[in-house]
């Protein structure tokens, strides 16, 4: 059956986002796998569906290219609240996830403001494997008596991330050859999103993600909001930063109040096109 669908991007993180809140849209993983293939499908890091929703305007679910569905995904919350902001009308929607509700809201200059909602901070939160601080985790990289990389902070924004704190921003080899390696580390029963952050400034964050299920992206909005609240807890930032990354500029904030991370960033809607599922 052909099905609709809307190219978007939110800093480079590409999505393919069907609507199926009249039309029930059921991928399976090989079929998502297909969709999301850069050389003979449509090409994407994720595929999202729109579906309806007792208590939001929407509940959108989403798949890695690997064909697996996860909980959340930032940036597409940014470009499904910008597609629910422009069909409803309203100035504030509601979008449900398997990582919890969020909701969207416009911004200036045509970008989309998320509220990613508190960070989960405890262990079995995120999940680790066991009981430990979160702020640095038990964890590196390298030989055991000089590591290349060690003690990394651990953050569930609604689908668990680790974050490594480095002088420099890695290269696209060390990224893919260590995102790969700690992805499926047996200290992550869930598998986990891999963030290299480099802390330029206390208020801006050079970062590159190696994403569970998509690999390296130019962009991952929860991994961008896991990077600053991990550099925060440590001391190296203040609660709000522009996090540099490889697709744009994201704007994530920390908010003392609310203890919720919002996050400011880019929408584009690319192209459009059918499906055959």
């Amino acid at each position: 059956m052909a099905r609709p669908f809307v190219k978007m991007n939110g800093a480079g993180n590409d999505f393919v986002v069907v609507n199926a809140l009249e039309t029930p849209f059921t991928p399976t993983a090989d079929q998502a796998r297909a969709i999301a293939d850069r050389r003979t499908g449509e090409g994407c890091d994720q595929l999202i569906a729109l579906e309806p929703s007792q208590t939001a305007d929407a509940f959108m679910r989403v798949w890695n290219a690997d064909g697996g569905t996860v909980e959340t995904c930032g940036n597409a919350l940014r470009c499904v609240g910008w597609m629910l902001l422009q069909s409803t009308g309203k100035d504030q929607v509601t979008i449900d996830t398997l990582g919890g509700p969020t909701t969207a809201r416009r911004a200036a200059e045509g970008r989309i403001t998320v509220d990613m909602g508190a960070p989960r901070l405890e262990w079995e939160q995120i999940p680790l494997d066991e009981a430990m601080d979160t702020r640095g985790i038990e964890l590196q990289v390298g030989p055991i008596d000089d590591p290349v990389l060690h003690t990394p902070g651990a953050v569930s924004m609604g689908n668990p991330h680790v974050v490594f704190f480095m002088d420099h921003a890695p290269n696209d080899g060390f990224v893919r050859g260590t995102g790969s390696l700690i992805e499926h580390h047996p200290r992550f029963p869930e598998g986990v999103n891999v963030g290299f952050a480099h802390v330029i400034a206390p208020d801006r964050i050079r970062l590159r993600v190696w994403e569970r299920g998509a690999g390296l992206t130019k962009a991952c909005g929860t991994g961008a909001c896991a990077a600053l609240v991990a550099a925060a807890r440590r001391g190296l930032t203040g609660r709000t930063a522009t996090v540099e990354v490889d697709g744009g500029e994201l704007s994530i904030d920390w908010d003392e109040t609310t203890g919720h991370v919002l996050m400011t960033g880019p929408v584009e809607v690319e192209r459009t096109g059918t499906l055959a599922v």
